[in-house]
C-alpha cells in the first residue's frame, strides 16, 4: 500500500476510534437516545438531498433502519453511557463473530478451521472481559453485545440486498431511524429539552462528530481505500480501531488498563483477526 493511503487508513481508524470517546462524553450530556435521534437528524439532512434512491429501494433501507439505525446505534449509544469507552469498543467487535455464524446459518458459508479458532478466542475473549471490573453491571455488556448482533444482521442484509451507494444508504437509514429512535426517546427518557439547553461543547460536538466525521468523512475516505485495494489489505488497520479506542479512553478519560481488558482485549481482536484476514492475500501469494 502506497505511504500515502497507509496514512489516510490510520487517519480514519483514528476518527473511528476516537468517535467511540466521543459518544461517552456525549451521552454524558445529553439522553443516549436523544444523542442518536440528532445525529441521524444531522446525517439525513446533510446526505439524503443529494443521494436519491429508487422507490423499490425504500422497503429494504427501512428494514436496515431498524437493524442497523435502531438496533446497532442506538444500543450502542446507551451501552456507552453505562461501560468504559475501551470496553465497548472492544465489545462492538463481536459484530465481525456475531455476521460469521448467521452467515454460516443462514447463508450456507462453510466455516474453516482458521475461523473457528478466531470464533472461539473472540467468544472466550468476552468472557474474560465480563469477569472484569470494567462493566457495573450485566445490562452494559448485553446492550452493547446486542448491538453488535444488530450490527452483523446489517452486513448480511446489505450483502444481500440492493447494491445501493454508500452514502445513499446512510443518509436514507438515518431519515427512516429518526422517528424510532425519536419516539423511543419520548418513551423512555425524561428532561430532552433541558438537556437541549443546558448541552454544551461535549453534547453539540458528539452530535457533529458522530455524524460528520465518523459516518460521512471517515467512511467516505474508507470506501474510496476499498475501491483502490483489497479487503485484506485493509483489515488490520480496521483492527487498530478497538486498541486506539482503549488507549484514548486511559489517555482522555483516565480509564484504567486491567489484565480483564488487556487479557480478553487481545483475545477478541486476534480472533476478530483470523475471521477477517487472508493472510496468504495479505503477503500477495
Amino acid at each position: 500500500m502506497p505511504l500515502r493511503d497507509l496514512l489516510l487508513g490510520l487517519v480514519i481508524v483514528t476518527i473511528w476510534a476516537l468517535n467511540i470517546i466521543v459518544i461517552k462524553l456525549g451521552v454524558a450530556e445529553l439522553p443516549p437516545l436523544l444523542l442518536t435521534t440528532l445525529r441521524f437528524i444531522l446525517v439525513a439532512a446533510l446526505l439524503v438531498p443529494f443521494h436519491p434512491v429508487a422507490r423499490h429501494q425504500l422497503p429494504f433501507l427501512l428494514l436496515l433502519s431498524v437493524t442497523f439505525g435502531t438496533l446497532h446505534f442506538a444500543l450502542l449509544f446507551i451501552g456507552l453511557r453505562q461501560a468504559e469507552a475501551g470496553t465497548g469498543a472492544l465489545l462492538v467487535q463481536m459484530g465481525t463473530p456475531f455476521a460469521t455464524l448467521l452467515a454460516v446459518i443462514f447463508l450456507g458459508e462453510r466455516l474453516s478451521a482458521k475461523r473457528m479458532v478466531g470464533l472461539a478466542l473472540s467468544f472466550g475473549g468476552v468472557v474474560i472481559l465480563a469477569g472484569g471490573p470494567s462493566l457495573p453491571s450485566p445490562l452494559p455488556m448485553a446492550l452493547l453485545l446486542l448491538s453488535a448482533l444488530g450490527w452483523a444482521i446489517s452486513q448480511l442484509l446489505i450483502k444481500k440486498g440492493p447494491n445501493i451507494a454508500p452514502m445513499a444508504l446512510a443518509g436514507w437509514v438515518a431519515l427512516f431511524a429518526i422517528p424510532q429512535v425519536g419516539l423511543g426517546s419520548w418513551w423512555l427518557e425524561k428532561g430532552q429539552m433541558e438537556a437541549i439547553g443546558q448541552a454544551g461543547l461535549f453534547g453539540w460536538g458528539a452530535v457533529f462528530y458522530t455524524a460528520v466525521m465518523s459516518s460521512i468523512v471517515a467512511y467516505g475516505l474508507w470506501y474510496g481505500l476499498l475501491r483502490r485495494h483489497a479487503v485484506s489489505r485493509l483489515a488490520p488497520l480496521s483492527l487498530l480501531v478497538p486498541a486506539g479506542a482503549v488507549v484514548l479512553g486511559i489517555v482522555l478519560l483516565g480509564e484504567q488498563l486491567n489484565a480483564h481488558i488487556a487479557v480478553g482485549g487481545a483475545m477478541v481482536i486476534a480472533g476478530v483477526a483470523l475471521i477477517v484476514i487472508r493472510f496468504r492475500a495479505l503477503v500477495g501469494r
